[in-house]
């Protein structure tokens, strides 16, 4: 069964990344269409990085750390988007974020310790929830 329209965009879209905003957001320049373009910010679906804005200095060195993981993540050349949804705040989208080889970039921050799984769910401040991820830095 297909989803109702404006539900999901299944792409994958070309985007060109034009900043990395933290561990698991990114603002993007998508192709929607012949010669049409649309600049968003782009949460990675699935994923939790640290918070910058923490008020924990512990939480922000690994926001620190996650951000700089992304950058190289996706400072390769081009990305791909996939399974766009609305984010539930309004002003970006949630979507499977691709590398050019068609790696999913969630997936591997996850694996290599940059994040933790994320349902879309209220969030824990990390400092609050324990024993801190052991990012690589």
């Amino acid at each position: 069964m297909l989803p109702a329209p404006g539900r999901l965009l299944p792409g994958p879209f070309y985007a060109e990344v034009l900043a990395v905003i933290d561990g698991d957001t990114l603002e993007a320049r998508v192709t929607v269409w012949l010669g049409q373009t649309v600049e968003t910010r782009v949460r990675l679906r699935g994923i939790d990085a640290a918070e910058l804005s923490s008020d924990c200095q512990e939480e922000r060195d690994l926001a620190r750390t996650s951000q700089a993981a992304l950058q190289r993540l996706v400072s390769a050349g081009a990305i791909y988007l996939a399974d766009i949804t609305r984010d539930k705040y309004g002003g970006r989208v949630v979507a499977t974020v691709l590398d050019g080889n068609g790696t999913d970039v969630g997936t591997h921050m996850l694996r290599e310790g940059y994040a933790i799984a994320y349902d879309g769910g209220r969030r824990q401040a990390w400092c609050d929830a324990g024993p801190m991820l052991t990012a690589r830095r």
